[in-house]
């Protein structure tokens, strides 16, 4: 058996897909034999984990973006001199000219450009349901990273429920085993926030929610905002940017760092009006922080009893469930054990890797 997988979002600036295939692959090619797993276009080894640059250096990036390029420009022969033998390609939505006489598999991440459109940009949306038209409805397999999305696919794209296999994502090693300190740079406690800064993420309603908070409340726990600058996002980025005591914007902070960021927070608020899994969310549990987030999508399946949930349109709730945290401690400690024991059971990379290198064997003998 042989799979290749198709990493070209290690070459692209972004966020929770680049996190997942980067940590995924790097199971994928530990939990197999050598050779088993290939990354497409020329990926031989990965470096540290850098959301907003390439895994490569700048010559040998603007080689395989360009083959890219050229490939979805309908010069597929460009794409072939990079595409290695292989049973099985996995396919991700910067490919748009697969290769038409290998069997194909994807994973299934959210529906956002179809139940949210209004969080993308056009040109994100076409890619999207590109997608979704000429590779979900072909593949042989698809993997969906929650049940939630697995039900949207079925529901909205009338995808066959027998091709589909939900393998939930992992969690980076580093949450499981940080220490739980206050971050150095956030003397005070703090409730986190992290993800890009963008319409979906509903870091506006946040931003009110936590402003109703007591005087005393708001005294003794800062907010904290991280994550890159993402699409539509200048009026938050007012804000955030405004002169406050109490409200602290960090920007990207790399990889490297969120682990002990994460570990060091009271309470991670992740109101986000739709996620096909939510990682976030996931990460904070492994470190054994409570969580609030939003009751939609796959939030609730993620979270489980690791969560308060809450209606992300609705800041009273948003406020009320942070104010019972942070006056809290049993509360915290309940919430922070049952989230720390959920994501030790369910959300660990080797988990995933050997999950899909079964479900590679059963799409490829069937």
């Amino acid at each position: 058996m042989r799979i290749c997988i198709d990493a070209t979002p290690l070459l692209l600036r972004s966020a929770g897909v680049k996190t997942y295939i980067y940590h995924w692959l790097e199971h994928l090619m530990k939990a197999s034999e050598e050779g088993t797993i290939v990354a497409f276009p020329g990926i031989r080894r990965l470096g540290p984990l850098n959301h907003d640059g390439s895994q490569l250096g700048r010559l040998s990036t603007a080689i395989r973006v360009a083959t890219i390029v050229a490939a979805n420009s309908k010069i597929p022969l460009v794409a072939k001199l990079w595409m290695p033998k292989a049973d099985l390609f996995h396919i991700s939505s910067q490919l748009r000219a697969f290769p038409k006489k290998m069997a194909l598999s994807a994973t299934i991440y959210d529906f956002t450009a179809f139940l949210v459109p209004e969080s993308h940009a056009q040109a994100n949306i076409r890619a999207e349901k590109h997608l979704a038209t000429t590779v979900f409805k072909r593949a042989k397999g698809l993997i969906a990273i929650s049940q939630s999305t697995r039900c949207d696919a079925i529901r909205l794209l009338g995808l066959d429920p027998d091709r589909i296999e939900v393998i939930y994502p992992g969690v980076s090693e580093g949450y499981f085993n940080t220490v739980r300190q206050r971050s150095l740079r956030c003397p005070r406690p703090y409730v986190l926030f992290v993800g890009t800064i963008e319409p979906r993420k509903n870091v506006d309603l946040l931003l009110d929610a936590y402003s109703q908070l007591r005087d005393s409340v708001r005294e003794e726990y800062d907010l904290v905002i991280a994550g890159p600058v993402g699409w539509k996002s200048e009026k938050t980025l007012e804000r955030l940017k405004a002169p406050s005591r109490s409200v602290r914007y960090l920007g990207y902070v790399p990889e490297s760092e969120m682990p002990g960021l994460m570990a060091g927070a009271t309470v991670l608020a992740y109101p986000s009006l739709y996620e096909g899994f939510g990682l976030p969310v996931a990460e904070a549990m492994a470190c054994g922080i409570p969580v609030i987030t939003s009751a939609v999508s796959s939030l609730p399946e993620v979270a489980c009893d690791g969560a308060l949930l809450v209606d992300p349109h609705s800041v009273g709730e948003i406020r009320d469930a942070l104010d019972r945290v942070l006056s809290s401690v049993s509360l915290r400690e309940k919430l922070g054990q049952s989230g720390a024991a959920r994501a030790q059971r369910l959300f660990r990379w080797p988990i995933c890797a050997r999950r899909s290198l079964k479900f590679f064997e059963k799409v490829i003998s069937n």
